[in-house]
């Protein structure tokens, strides 16, 4: 992510996810933490539709 559309794209697909509780994106660290229950395959799968790279 290298901008504030990348990162806003990543957390609106996030925010869609049901039993997603919050998101912290970091452009500078190029982070995403988010707080869930659900399957870390879930969430990677939400961000890659995004069109961005995951790197676990």
């Amino acid at each position: 992510m290298s901008c504030s559309g990348c990162s806003n794209a990543v957390n609106k697909a996030l925010s869609r996810l049901e039993g997603v509780e919050k998101v912290d994106i970091s452009l500078e660290k190029q982070e995403v933490v988010v707080d869930t229950e659900l399957p870390r395959e879930t969430v990677l799968a939400a961000i890659k539709k995004t069109g961005k790279t995951v790197k676990e």
